[in-house]
């Protein structure tokens, strides 16, 4: 009967594992518990001061209801509660519970506490909570920390405590603290609070009204207390509207709460605009403050001394609204010093620079500073330097900022110089390595450093430089396998951006860590599609003579046939190039399979197959393309098997297993709460599209009202269209008002886009680096969130997961063991890492150099068809355009090619727009794009649709222009607009 007992009290223990977390203080509790042993009692204190006290509590209480249960442990742990003054938590364990409205009621005084805890910090915290202890709302071991933490930590932080303190007691202690703020002479913390003036003196309760789900405040007060009937003797109904919107990164949980946070009607302060109204709207509210935690503080203050500093939080944890803070800051004291101030944003995204003006910047710096955005698809980016001198705070992509540099230095435009700026204030800095762009701008400072110290040896004027903030979740250790190399690669960080410290704090009872859960995924019994697709796959090698020695599908396999393609076309071998290009496909169409449905891998070989044989006829079909035997081939290869692959797709019978396990997990995740909101992270964009209509034309899913939508990125090196910024931001605010609840997204979504928290995140058969997996935990931020790995076959996401999981403990020690270092020892490394990176840069520099004079003659370069080995052209017949687009508008040129149009590749910019594609005259093969510059048409090349030869040696792999050091001549737009305008005087003649 004993076991019994205990059951039942293990499962009370755990029915109310949220509720103790809020109403117990392991640290007080641990004191009066003896039947738990002393290591591990120092565990659960050690977990309380490492990590936060629900942590510490989850430890506790596994502890207490671990097995072999010793006799009365219940009964003790009940006593120990009681004796700790945590009554609350004693009547839920002896199931003493309240009413429900009441204990609703008791909810929203939490809330409200918590949401007006900016200004109740504010109150004479030593007389209030010496009331609050004769009162009964504190213990005698609150009492005591909060004295020890006044005298220690300052008045705020002991009213933090304080406030913490009370909220734990049983229900009517809100009445009681009320009293205590009009006794106290709080007057307009006790109106703040919710306390009528008229009723001062007979000290009447205050009730809550929630509205958030039901009719709006004056309605439903008036439905209990009219209002022409209220009078001091009645209670008096406060009105609170708390607005759900998800937050963004910076604004989260982990965040105190903001004015902007809260909409309080006539007793409290106007409502402030949440940042995502229009700027209009957002001019014509009040006034916001910053209000920064305690963890955030201690991280801000060397910046806020004027060092050079990474912040590195974790993702949620608000480093935007600390660099917000930061800015604020600088700017005054700049102002006060009677010097000008300047603060560059700088970040990798475009979405970014919206959304960082949006929802921090310009909501918070509107009043006192001049703020704009700048990026690549905006206009503003043509009058940077205007744009730099007119504001205080100008958010940008980093590359715009780099371009006017480079302005600058060349002398060819009115640029920007580094000492124009103040401050400089680094998005996602863990990218300030390996030749980023953030690199090159950091490099141009530590050169001027450098510079700097011999005109002060010289006693010369050195050149200002702005300050440097770094915000980062993750530094990552650059693939290090030893502690001694992770640590060399955050150090190197820590150079690139001349940082002095590197700031990192636990969060403490701010941190939230989801549940880690991992599905394995059984092999299939049966995959007769997948057999197909071998029996075709090994069909091609045969007829090319090929024997690959790895499993098909697999990545060493990719790799294999990508090499394969590469050398065929070096060696002119088009039976081995164009095979190899459709094993590509192939394999590709396997993976797919084992990832989405089966019919969306049929519909992608399908498509393929469908567009290789358009590429062999004209629009006109005056002009006939070659078709070689072995596309011939290839091209009845897949039409035998097309009927039988699309039979085989369409019975589930033989489906994925992880699609499965998939399905079940979302059921699962949404069936079990009521307001689920998550992200599944998928590997390439043609799954995260497959996957999202497949789970919108899944009936099950809308019987648990999933409404889902995907997020891919906006560049064009894939063959599926990409996502412009435009189309991303409207996905997101759908995602944000909860008109989407689930979002399938590629890598876009990992790092700095604002996405609202999440109750769950998904891998599904996606895992890249330590970064990317602290990045995508990061997004589920909601309380007992959760993150799900999926295995998929061919991915190895369980064991990447395993080392990234190393990589991660590595690196936070690695951050541990530089923060440790004596500044001396830290300044004299961080000199070392500077000096070798400016060596490098001029080694490098020089070698472009030579490389440039080497390869100064455009005509030694050949180009050839990729598809055909035809000559096409040589360097000299190419012009580029604004250092970009490379053309060739000759003639001769124009006879080779066919123009296709491709609405998927129209793209709009200030000066030119693309339209449709050009391929090649006798074999189809694809070269670019047909590109409209400033109204006249220009065949575009894209370098890897070619085979390219320098002075009769082939370069084995090129793919980027940026891989030719070769100075193409400048297009001249004059010369060639007046020869249009003759050709076509002479036709209208």
């Amino acid at each position: 009967m004993a076991s019994e007992d205990d059951d039942v009290n293990v499962c009370l223990i755990e029915n109310y594992r949220p509720r103790l977390r809020e109403h117990i203080e392991v640290l007080h509790l641990l004191d009066h518990i003896h039947f738990i042993e002393t290591e591990e009692k120092e565990r659960i204190r050690q977990k309380a001061r490492s990590d936060s006290n629900f942590a510490a509590v989850d430890l506790l209480l596994s502890a207490v209801t671990k097995k072999p249960h010793s006799p009365g442990w219940f009964r003790a742990f009940v006593d120990a509660l009681v004796n700790s003054g945590f009554d609350r938590a004693a009547d839920y364990m002896q199931v003493k519970l309240p009413e429900p409205e009441v204990e609703a009621e008791n909810d929203y005084c939490v809330r409200l506490i918590k949401l007006l805890s900016p200004s109740l910090v504010d109150m004479k915290t030593e007389e209030v909570c010496l009331h609050c202890f004769s009162q009964g709302l504190l213990t005698q071991d609150d009492s005591e920390i909060i004295k020890t933490t006044t005298i220690n930590q300052g008045r705020r932080s002991g009213a933090r405590e304080l406030l913490r303190g009370i909220v734990r007691g049983r229900p009517g202690w809100f009445s009681k603290f009320l009293n205590i703020l009009r006794e106290t002479e709080h007057q307009y913390l006790y109106e703040l609070t919710g306390g009528s003036p008229e009723c001062e003196e007979q000290g009447s309760d205050v009730k809550m009204h929630s509205v958030t789900d039901g009719p709006t405040g004056s309605e439903a007060a008036s439905a209990e207390s009219p209002a022409d009937d209220r009078s001091c003797g009645s209670p008096q109904f406060m009105d609170i509207s708390i607005r759900e919107e998800p937050q963004d990164d910076a604004a989260d949980l982990y965040e105190a709460p903001s004015t902007e946070s809260r909409q309080v009607p006539d007793s409290l302060e106007p409502p402030q605009s949440d940042g995502t109204d229009s700027v209009a709207a957002a001019k014509g509210s009040e006034k916001a403050d910053i209000v920064l935690r305690d963890y955030q503080m201690d991280v801000a203050r060397p910046a806020l001394e004027g060092k050079n500093i990474i912040i590195c939080l974790p993702t949620g944890s608000g480093k935007t609204r600390v660099a917000v803070y930061i800015t604020k800051k600088h700017l005054e004291g700049r102002r006060a010093e009677g010097r000008p101030g300047k603060v560059v944003v700088l970040v990798n995204k475009i979405p970014l620079v919206e959304q960082h003006y949006t929802t921090e910047f310009l909501q918070f710096l509107r009043h006192t500073c001049k703020v704009e955005r700048v990026s690549g698809d905006s206009q503003l980016k043509i009058s940077f330097t205007e744009i730099v001198k007119k504001n205080d705070v100008i958010i940008c992509t980093a590359q715009i900022l780099e371009n006017y540099l480079e302005r600058s230095v060349s002398g060819e435009d009115e640029g920007v110089n580094l000492s124009d700026l103040s401050l400089i204030v680094i998005d996602e800095c863990h990218h300030t390595q390996k030749g980023g762009v953030y690199n090159h701008i950091m490099m141009r400072y530590l050169k001027q450093k450098h510079k700097n110290r011999r005109l002060k040896k010289e006693q010369k004027e050195p050149l200002p430089l702005p300050q440097i903030l770094g915000l980062t979740a993750s530094p990552g250790v650059g693939g290090a396998t030893k502690m001694e190399k992770a640590e060399e690669h955050i150090l190197r960080i820590c150079a690139n951006l001349d940082a002095s410290k590197i700031m990192t704090r636990s969060l403490g009872e701010y941190k939230k860590e989801p549940r880690k859960v991992m599905m394995y995924i059984e092999d299939r019994k049966e995959d007769p599609f997948g057999d197909v697709i071998k029996t075709i796959m090994n069909a091609i090698h045969a007829h090319a003579e090929l024997s690959p020695s790895c499993d098909l599908g697999s990545q060493n396999y990719e790799q294999w046939v990508v090499q394969t393609e590469r050398k065929a076309a070096i060696d002119e071998n088009q039976k081995v190039r164009v095979c190899a290009e459709h094993l590509r496909q192939y394999s590709e169409g396997l993976n797919l399979s084992n990832t989405i449905r089966m019919r969306d891998a049929f519909s992608f070989l399908k498509k393929y197959n469908e567009e290789e044989i358009k590429r062999k006829t004209t629009a006109d079909e005056e002009h006939v393309i070659q078709i070689t035997d072995t596309e011939r081939f290839l091209f009845n290869l897949f039409k035998e098997n097309k009927e039988e692959l699309q039979k085989l797709a369409e019975n589930p019978e033989y489906e994925n297993d992880s699609l499965s396990k998939l399905r079940t997990k979302i059921l699962q995740e949404f069936s079990s709460r009521e307001a689920a909101r998550g992200i599944i992270f998928t590997k390439t964009r043609r799954s995260a599209i497959a996957l999202s209509q497949w789970i919108q034309e899944n009936p099950k899913f809308a019987e648990v009202e999933v409404k889902a939508s995907h997020v891919i990125g906006g560049g064009d090196q894939s063959v599926v269209k990409p996502m412009t910024s435009a189309e991303q931001k409207d996905v997101l605010n759908k995602f944000r008002n909860g008109e989407v609840n689930l979002l399938v997204a590629t890598t876009v979504a990992e790092e700095g886009l604002d996405i609202a928290e999440c109750n769950f995140v998904i891998r599904y058969g996606l895992v890249t680096n330590e970064i990317a997996m602290i990045q995508a935990k990061g997004r589920g931020r909601a309380e007992d969130s959760s993150y799900t790995l999926v295995e998929v076959k061919n991915s190895g996401v369980a064991e990447k997961e395993c080392v990234n999981e190393h990589r991660e403990n590595m690196m936070n020690k690695a951050i541990n063991k530089i923060r440790a270092l004596n500044q001396t020892d830290y300044d004299k490394r961080i000199l070392e890492f500077q000096i070798q990176a400016i060596m490098e840069e001029k080694v490098r520099m020089t070698k472009k150099k030579q490389k440039d004079m080497k390869n100064e003659n455009p005509s030694d370069l050949k180009f050839s068809c990729r598809g055909c080995s035809k000559h096409v052209c040589t360097g000299e017949d190419i012009q580029i355009i604004e250092n970009m687009h490379r053309v060739n508008v000759t003639t001769q040129f124009s006879e080779l090619f066919n123009r296709r149009e491709n609405t998927t590749l129209i793209e709009r910019l200030l000066d030119y727009e693309t339209n449709g594609f050009i391929t090649c005259r006798e074999c189809g093969q694809r070269w670019g794009s047909m590109m409209v510059y400033r109204g006249i048409e220009c065949p575009c090349l894209h370098v890897k649709n070619f085979v390219v030869s320098f002075n009769g040696k082939k370069i084995s792999k090129c793919t980027k222009w940026i891989e030719l050091a070769v100075k193409f001549s400048a297009f001249d737009y004059a010369e060639h607009a007046s020869r249009v305008a003759e050709s076509s005087d002479d036709e209208e003649a």
